[in-house]
């Protein structure tokens, strides 16, 4: 059976303006070459790494034209400024009509910790309201797509780095949560959840990843190597571009080892379902 059949509605990237983060180099800059070749119509790319994304932004409107790319120098932990950058790509544009919330760090250590939690969940939430409030129906916006970068690691436990799988998991639970129904109905903005499996990306990069354990700290891309099997970066964008024209809102899609996106979503649920049984009995 086909992958996506059970899917009536499929969402094209044509004509589309979309802000994504953490997008001058691994998953995020494949996905935006990706959306690209289907036609999007602008991207803007936001990333702390500036020599990369005006690299990337160069190449690709000398390759696609001019306009179809801009960079923005962002923290995204600088609330003021990407809240304000989120404007600017709206009025500059005319519109926002997908958010990728793809910024995220993996270092558990004392100096970086609090650092990750700001950029993979805090930043995260804050560029998911921002959008809604702007794509949003119910302030005269026509809706639209937010794709939050959840993991694997929001779907099993691990002591490596408990930090990061904490901050993932809050990803996955406020993205199914705010993509329910009841907030859909208002707003028409879908919230998906996307769960990458291990991705041969800088993110991964041993100078990156840190733990407050001196022993796993010492060892982290060996752990991550040994304990999960690392897919091409190519693999995750595309099953994300794929997702987002197949998905519903409050969905939860897993992209890993190189298989094609699956939709885990009713194993998501019926999982809750389990866990919340023990709140009522």
């Amino acid at each position: 059976m086909h992958l996506y059949v059970e899917h009536c509605v499929m969402e094209s990237w044509k004509g589309k303006i979309v802000l994504i983060t953490g997008a001058a180099s691994g998953i995020g800059e494949g996905v935006v070459r990706l959306i690209l070749e289907r036609g999007v119509k602008h991207v803007a790319i936001l990333d702390v790494a500036e020599d990369s994304g005006r690299a990337l932004e160069n190449e690709l409107n000398t390759k696609y034209g001019p306009n179809c790319v801009k960079f923005y120098k962002c923290d995204v932990t600088v609330e003021e400024l990407f809240l304000e950058l989120f404007d600017t790509v709206k009025n500059e544009q005319g519109y926002l009509d997908v958010v990728i919330n793809n910024a995220a760090i993996m270092n558990d250590s004392y100096k970086s910790y609090k650092k990750q939690i700001d950029i993979n969940v805090t930043a995260l939430v804050t560029g998911t309201l921002k959008a809604i409030e702007i794509m949003g129906k119910q302030n005269g916006g026509k809706g639209g797509t937010v794709l939050n970068i959840s993991s694997v690691a929001a779907l099993c436990q691990s002591h490596l780095f408990p930090i990061y799988f904490g901050t993932k998991s809050a990803v996955l639970q406020f993205s199914n949560c705010i993509g329910l129904e009841e907030h859909y109905a208002k707003s028409g903005v879908r919230v998906l959840s996307i769960c990458f499996g291990a991705t041969d990306t800088p993110l991964l990069n041993g100078t990156k990843l840190g733990s407050f354990d001196e022993e796993i700290d010492g060892t982290c891309v060996e752990a991550i190597q040994k304990n999960y099997p690392i897919q091409k970066m190519e693999s995750a964008a595309k099953g994300l571009v794929e997702a987002y024209e197949h998905a519903k809102s409050g969905d939860t899609w897993i992209i890993t080892t190189n298989k094609p996106a699956k939709n885990i979503t009713d194993t998501v649920k019926k999982s809750y379902e389990l866990l919340s049984y023990h709140v009522f009995n």
